[in-house]
């Protein structure tokens, strides 16, 4: 059977306070494999994006369960949760979210360096060529387009090696071409390093390259919240000499 690397159990989460308090997640459970590629799609308010900063430890439960390669998230304080997150999630936004002071270089290795990675700027360096930066990678971010900013948030994300690849509408503030260029990109290196890669995306043919897709209503996962078992194919028997 496949290992699993998620598992969300009863998940509920409230946000905000009294009468603006608003139940995002409403008794959500969700499983999925290691190295599996999953879309989480549904009308915007629903609880996605949402349900995918609980799965990168950014926010916590009210109730429920969320074990992440067999690490008890819920269990932990916010430092053990960000010390987790930062040797094993990587996290790409809509926005990019990069120092706009710190070169292409700088903005991939300094997370490294404050995390006492040896060799944070010749690991910086490999990921920017990895993603075809090898050429920019003294820019600032105001000197680069917005499909160059992305590649930079995603050599960013993979630069700690995660297990884990959780992306928030990473197309969405790129034009049609240089959106699919990143989901190329994405799915590539999920391929080659398999990671697990998790998505929220409103573009349908960018959930569609998923393995599997998960449906969000109002708050609670509607399809697709359990991951198919995959089966060990049996061990071949070596022929007799």
């Amino acid at each position: 059977m496949a290992s699993t690397i998620i598992e969300l159990k009863n998940a509920d989460l409230t946000l905000g306070e009294a009468a603006a308090s608003v139940h995002v997640l409403k008794g959500m459970s969700l499983t999925i494999n290691a190295g599996e590629s999953v879309g989480i799609v549904g009308p915007s308010g629903s609880g996605k994006s949402t349900l995918l900063m609980v799965l990168a430890g950014l926010e916590r439960l009210d109730r429920g369960e969320i074990v992440i390669d067999g690490t008890p998230l819920h269990r932990l304080d916010e430092d053990r949760v960000a010390d987790f997150r930062g040797r094993n999630i990587g996290i790409v936004f809509q926005s990019f979210h990069l120092i706009p002071n710190m070169t292409a270089l700088e903005n991939v290795a300094v997370p490294l360096e404050l995390a006492n990675v040896p060799g944070a700027f010749e690991i910086a360096r490999k990921e920017l060529v990895a993603v075809g930066l090898g050429e920019r990678l003294s820019h600032y971010p105001g000197q680069l387009s917005g499909g160059e900013q992305q590649r930079v948030a995603i050599a960013r994300a993979l630069a700690p090696s995660p297990k884990l690849l959780i992306a928030d509408e990473p197309t969405g503030n790129l034009d049609a071409e240089t959106g699919r260029q990143i989901a190329d990109l994405l799915f590539a290196e999920q391929r080659d390093r398999g990671m697990t890669l998790v998505l929220v995306t409103h573009d349908a043919a960018l959930a569609d390259r998923c393995a599997r897709q998960v449906r969000v209503r109002s708050g609670e996962i509607v399809a697709g919240g359990a991951a198919d078992p995959v089966a060990v194919a049996p061990v071949q028997q070596a022929a007799s000499a």
